[in-house]
């Protein structure tokens, strides 16, 4: 794909499908995993075969500063154990970019490193903020890795109405990994890998 002359469309669709998903009812989901942290569920994606994630949890902090840990920029490597590089392909705003990163293997390398090329956007939403992404046929694949895609995806971050030190995160995983992997793995994986963000976010924060 060529690189994006007008970034703006597509960060619009990407806005309103993150709203859609954030509208869907309670019934349609099933737990996926619980933790003191975080709750996890699932339903089939629309996307692909895989299925759409929801995370959800408090995190002790202001919308702001969460969120600025979460998309693309200078925190997200020192805390996401997951990720293990990022670069900045482009930049159109402040609040708009491509970046490539890469994961590490998981389930003792059942799946091997992972190489994506997203999309990012970062939008105001209610009180809070909306960052979200979604993958773009971009470039060459880095040597070693499979690239995987990730459908749309992102993190709604808002002010809890009784305690503002306090933010509700909830985020829309819908991630492909390709390649050939059985599915129960996968779907271990992204319970965990879910679980896992809030426990290492809220550690960062407090750092």
């Amino acid at each position: 794909m060529d690189p994006l002359s007008n970034p703006a469309p597509l960060a619009s669709k990407l806005r309103n499908t993150l709203v859609r998903y954030h509208s869907i009812g309670d019934s349609e989901w099933r737990v996926a995993k619980k933790t003191k942290d975080a709750t996890v569920w699932r339903k089939p994606s629309e996307e692909f075969s895989g299925y759409l994630y929801k995370a959800q949890g408090v995190v002790e902090d202001v919308t702001n500063r969460i969120v600025d840990h979460i998309r693309p920029g200078p925190y997200r490597l020192d805390w996401d154990s997951l990720m293990t590089s990022m670069d900045i392909l482009e930049t159109f705003e402040e609040n708009c970019c491509v970046m490539r990163y890469t994961t590490a293997g998981q389930l003792w390398n059942i799946i091997a490193p992972r190489e994506f090329v997203d999309f990012s956007y970062t939008t105001s939403y209610e009180d809070g903020l909306l960052t979200c992404g979604i993958s773009l046929d971009y470039g060459d694949v880095t040597p070693n890795f499979v690239r995987g895609f990730n459908h749309p995806c992102g993190w709604f971050c808002v002010p809890l109405k009784d305690s503002p030190g306090h933010s509700l995160l909830t985020g829309y995983i819908q991630t492909e990994l390709r390649g050939m992997l059985p599915q129960s793995a996968v779907d271990t994986a992204m319970s965990s890998t879910l679980a896992n963000f809030y426990s290492d976010l809220k550690k960062a924060l407090k750092a």
